[in-house]
């Protein structure tokens, strides 16, 4: 069984971890039944508010009621109880937006989430992960480079949390001696001093380029204007470049700079959604691109799946043909045939088979039935 996130007794209590990629890939290669996912939105809090904890547990309840009907008491009981040890961790720790529970028999986790959800308990073969994947896509993986002209220091960010990169060479500090005019005076300055800062700054250069070479991420570079003028124009390694922040921050406590370099991860996302949008355009033309739920799910199996573009709002319960190329659509949910949202199947489908997933502004895909999927040129 896995277990995720259980607080350590006698500990001051955190907030669920908000997941990440690697992670929300394991919750999607759980294939058994059955998979409760539970998602129920909070509010930000020290601890959990009562009303959200009656939101959450009247969810399990729901879930309780499914699998009792379906699988019997004492299945139904023994999963209800793994429900509720999650439950009861989970009301004594700080809140974000939103919680997720996931159980199955075999594994347990709990997550916390950056946005709202729409409460609901879902009972299925494979987990309920859309909204974990939009937790990637508000929050995505990023790397942060924090610069002075002598010293770099490298962070990792997921959600809030801003890490040091686990070995490595960072942080690189230029231990080059100051060299003094020759009566003695005070460190040599000008054209000599640039030259010191460029070779520094070079090296910082050639070291992002490594670990982003292993780590690929958008990076956000944070210094004085000067400081990031002078490695923008050196640096090879800004294709990526989510934006900037100016100041200097070398000693700024993480929790304030992650504060700090959030309106750059907003306006990122904005591109991103822009980005896809003219991705969708440009294979539609081509006649690159699949549109509506039932083609997007058939392409997602049977094409080369590059980008699928979803509203955030979209749900589509469905029965799935026997060979599982053909879906239609469902109003009884709780029928044990129904999946309650074949959206989270064809994320699911796409981020397996290499594509990426947008998750745009609901509206934003009126003309394409709210779903599209563009194809890899041949």
């Amino acid at each position: 069984m896995t277990v995720t996130a259980l607080q350590a007794p006698g500990r001051r209590p955190a907030p669920l971890p908000l997941p990440t990629a690697a992670e929300v890939l394991a919750l999607q290669a759980v294939h058994e039944y059955p998979a409760i996912s539970v998602l129920c939105s909070t509010d930000a809090a020290p601890a959990m508010s009562t009303v959200a904890l009656a939101r959450l547990e009247q969810l399990v309840d729901d879930a309780t009621r499914r699998l009792r009907s379906e699988l019997g008491g004492p299945v139904a009981a023994s999963l209800r109880d793994d429900l509720m040890h999650l439950v009861d961790d989970a009301k004594e720790r700080p809140t974000r937006a939103a919680v997720a529970l996931y159980v199955s028999n075999r594994h347990l986790s709990a997550w916390s989430l950056p946005q709202p959800v729409v409460d609901r308990a879902v009972v299925d073969p494979t987990f309920a992960t859309r909204d974990l994947v939009r937790s990637l896509h508000r929050t995505p993986r990023h790397v942060v480079l924090v610069l002075t002209e002598r010293d770099a220091r490298l962070f990792d960010g997921a959600g809030d949390t801003l890490l040091p990169p686990f070995g490595g060479p960072f942080p690189l500090i230029d231990r080059t001696p100051r060299r003094h005019t020759r009566t003695g005076g005070a460190p040599a300055k000008g054209a000599e001093q640039d030259r010191r800062a460029d070779t520094f700054l070079r090296t910082v250069d050639r070291a992002l380029g490594t670990y982003l070479s292993l780590h690929p991420a958008p990076l956000i570079l944070v210094g004085a204007g000067r400081t990031l003028t002078r490695f923008t124009r050196i640096s090879s390694n800004l294709g990526r470049l989510a934006g900037t922040v100016q100041g200097s921050h070398a000693r700024t406590p993480l929790p304030t700079l992650a504060r700090l370099i959030r309106p750059v991860l907003e306006g990122y996302l904005r591109s991103r959604e822009d980005e896809a949008l003219t991705l969708l355009d440009k294979r539609s033309i081509a006649g690159a691109a699949a549109t509506g739920m039932p083609a997007v799910w058939l392409a997602a199996r049977a094409e080369r799946p590059e980008m699928l573009a979803v509203e955030e709002g979209l749900f589509y319960p469905a029965r799935v043909s026997r060979d599982g190329d053909l879906i239609t659509p469902a109003d009884d949910l709780e029928h044990p045939d129904v999946i309650d949202d074949a959206v989270d199947e064809v994320i699911e489908t796409v981020l397996r088979r290499g594509g990426w997933v947008a998750l745009v502004h609901d509206g934003a895909l009126t003309a394409t039935d709210r779903i599209a999927l563009t194809l890899r040129p041949r």
